[in-house]
């Protein structure tokens, strides 16, 4: 029996791997094969959790603009169809748009494929899977990597009718459904004058400055603001093209968000949109061309939902600021959740917290990840732009700026990450140490000035709170490497450096721990 290890191919609730040979260093891993048996596998899972065969399920299959998606993406829909599904097959396709795929009627899908590694470089791809209930969650996809490895199982599957792979224009469809939301957000979805002319063109006046990165995301200026009466002439980068030839399509990164912020600027624009290549995350730049990045993303999202939904939760990953509690608490008058990295899991916690009955209408990520849940708990960029969008007409129309969004938010004087790398094999059981000999030693009062946020959710939290050096360090495990990033913000100038220099004795005691950044 041939032997199968695709776990390596695991990134929490993706796969991901090297998908093009001639990166010195890097094996392609993501093959035909693994590609092949990962959706069978996905057939089978999707299968067993709805009761309907393979010869009676339909799956959308789109991609991002990687090099290697078009043929990754031809293996996919042939494995598919051999195996007896409906395969609607969307092409160039943006990731939120592949789960709306088993929303819209006209292709009422039981399941969608989404070929993309995000803001990986160029070589790499990966799979996002969604049913119609949404992403899946880590578990599912090891359960659907045991189920590839298994020739058994995967010879147990019934292969069903051949059919005819279906194209269909999901992108379009997506778009005329973001300008929808536009044209009722801006006019009113109860206005007299919702039907008129001047509705069909709510963007009139407004000038928007999209950046794509050379991903998916460029039908958001020319299919989405464009029509409704946007001036998008500032936007850059929208031609997809796998080369990712300007700069990484990531809003966390620095290169890119310097980029477009220049861009706003120097044309004089209301507003910049920012998108990853697979357009599950976004960000923004305002008027004065400052970016809306990190906590400023989150405050932006949970304000557009504030007066709708007061006292709602709004749940975050684990490194936003104190400021950003403050302004969430404060203004806003939301309650803030400070819980762990990784998009499912905010999206989780907020669905948990829902079913609990605790009011949750907001999880986002400082990566960009937003998922409201009036939009499926679906982390969409887009849906976050189209809100975005929409509050700026609205303040156009006043002589006001979108940065009046979020103009009580307050920064810290400095914020730094550094990430440690483990050596050694059992990375996780040795973080696990570190944290807890970290613990211990802020209990017992040996790191001077120093207290445990509690209760905290994801590795140790401390606060410092000495005139000269008030903020706080967070040291915790990496999701899925063997790295140990710690985030440190202080509201003083020179505060980060005190603060370093106060951990520092406790991290270099660890010799598998590389401290060298320090």
């Amino acid at each position: 029996m041939q032997k199968y290890d695709y776990i390596g191919l695991q990134n929490g609730s993706d796969i991901r791997g090297v998908a093009i040979d001639g990166v010195p260093g890097e094996k392609v891993t993501l093959t035909d094969e693994a590609a092949s048996r990962l959706v069978k596998g996905f057939i089978y899972w999707l299968s067993e959790k709805t009761g309907v065969t393979a010869s009676k399920l339909t799956i959308s299959v789109g991609r991002d603009p990687r090099l290697s998606g078009l043929d990754i993406a031809d293996s996919i829909e042939s494995t598919l169809q051999h195996n007896g599904v409906q395969v609607l097959s969307a092409g160039l396709a943006s990731t939120p748009a592949m789960f709306m795929s088993t929303v819209f009627e006209q292709f009422d899908c039981d399941g969608a494929i989404m070929i993309t590694a995000s803001h990986l470089p160029f070589n790499r791809n990966g799979l996002k899977f969604f049913s119609a209930e949404g992403g899946l969650n880590k578990g599912d996809i090891t359960d659907i990597i045991i189920f590839a490895e298994s020739d058994y199982i995967l010879g147990t599957m019934e292969r069903g009718n051949f059919r005819d792979i279906k194209k269909i224009d999901l992108m379009d469809v997506y778009s005329a459904h973001l300008r929808d939301l536009i044209i009722k957000g801006v006019s009113g979805a109860d206005s007299p004058s919702c039907n008129s002319a001047a509705s069909d063109t709510p963007l009139a006046g407004l000038k928007i400055t999209v950046d794509a990165g050379n991903g998916s995301g460029g039908f958001y200026a020319s299919e989405v603001l464009a029509p409704l009466g946007a001036d998008i002439s500032s936007s850059q980068f929208l031609q997809p093209d796998g080369n990712f030839p300007n700069h990484a399509p990531n809003p966390e990164n620095k290169e890119a968000m310097a980029s477009i912020c220049a861009k706003v600027k120097e044309s004089g624009s209301d507003l910049g949109l920012i998108f990853d290549t697979d357009v599950d995350r976004s960000s923004a730049v305002d008027e004065h061309g400052r970016e809306i990045a990190r906590n400023s993303i989150v405050a932006m999202a949970a304000a557009l939902i504030a007066d709708e939904h007061p006292g709602t939760t709004v749940v975050t990953d684990s490194i936003t600021s104190r400021q950003l509690t403050e302004y969430l608490e404060g203004p806003l008058g939301l309650k803030h959740l400070r819980f762990q990295r990784g998009y499912r899991n905010v999206i989780n916690k907020a669905i948990d917290l829902n079913a609990a009955g605790i009011d949750s209408q907001l999880a986002i990520e400082t990566s960009g990840h937003a998922a409201y849940k009036e939009n499926y708990f679906l982390d969409d960029g887009a849906y976050l732009a189209t809100k975005i969008v929409i509050a700026a007409a609205k303040l156009k129309a006043q002589g006001r700026g979108i940065s009046e969004m979020i103009s009580d938010l307050e920064d810290p004087a400095e914020a730094m990450e550094l990430r440690f790398p483990i050596k050694g094999s059992d990375f996780k059981a040795y973080g696990d140490k570190v944290l807890a000999d970290l613990d211990s030693l802020v209990r017992s009062g040996g790191l001077a000035g120093a207290s445990l946020v509690e209760p905290n959710y994801e590795g140790v939290r401390i606060n410092f709170t000495q005139p000269e050096i008030s903020g706080w360090l967070l040291l915790r495990k990496s999701l899925h490497d063997p790295i140990m990033p710690l985030n440190v913000e202080s509201d003083v100038a020179g505060g980060c450096e005190k603060i370093l220099a106060e951990i520092k004795p406790f991290l270099t005691g660890f010799n598998q721990l590389d401290t060298s950044k320090l």
